[in-house]
């Protein structure tokens, strides 16, 4: 299979190193298109107005100066026709529910799915101020790759995935289940607190309302969110 790899974090982020480890267990040739700088939050936002600057980093190796889905359009154009997957993260915090909407890392994929390409959105949600055990994303996301291979989907489809976040000790010896769940469609709560720059966004992403048995509840009580998510 040949894969292309991108995400919303930059070409530099550590979550798309992870994501190249994992991919090697598919022994496919990935080709990494990635943005030169973050995008996290851009959403589905695509660049029309101006050419984007496409820079050869290496063999296989290229970012962009644009978003997620720039990358995925420029790369199955001109870069990797040849893309039969598209693969976005592994994104440094969740995507869970409703951040589906605005995500860049999903945004990536849907772009995917939109070209009739297999999809996947890898997210690793994390707690306030707290560092990522990138090598344990790695040994999950293997383990996903391996258990549901990406052609499982139907046109229009994607996967969205998301890791918890469970405490450093728990790991190697505890592997959370891999969870097929859907994606939770309730708002995330309209709190903002005012500060002398305006009003800021304040509302606790931890604490934001949940369905019982949908991708926020399984990914905040410690389980793998495994979620199909359609283009439109």
């Amino acid at each position: 299979m040949n894969i292309l790899l991108t995400n919303d974090d930059g070409i530099d982020a550590p979550g798309l190193v992870a994501l190249s480890q994992a991919i090697e267990c598919l022994g496919a040739t990935a080709v990494v298109v990635a943005p030169l700088l973050p995008h996290s939050g851009c959403g589905h936002r695509v660049t029309t107005d101006r050419p984007l600057r496409v820079v050869c980093l290496g063999p296989n190796r290229y970012c962009v100066d644009g978003t997620p889905a720039d990358c995925v359009r420029i790369g199955l154009a001109e870069i990797a026709a040849a893309t039969e997957c598209v693969v976005s993260g592994i994104n440094a915090g969740g995507n869970l529910g409703v951040d589906v909407h605005h995500s860049g890392t999903v945004a990536a994929a849907r772009e995917a799915a939109l070209h009739g390409r297999h999809a996947l959105a890898v997210s690793q949600y994390h707690g306030h101020q707290t560092a990522i055990d990138w090598q344990r994303s790695v040994v999950w996301l293997k383990r996903v790759l391996l258990e549901f291979p990406l052609s499982k989907q139907l046109p229009g489809e994607f996967w969205n995935l998301n890791f918890p976040a469970l405490p450093v000790g728990d790991f190697p010896s505890d592997q959370p289940a891999i969870i097929h769940c859907a994606i939770d469609a309730s708002p995330c709560e309209l709190v903002y607190r005012s500060t002398e720059n305006g009003w800021q966004y304040a509302s606790p992403y931890h604490k934001r309302p949940r369905t019982a048995g949908c991708d926020v509840d399984i990914c905040f009580k410690g389980g793998i969110a495994l979620s199909r998510g359609r283009v439109v």
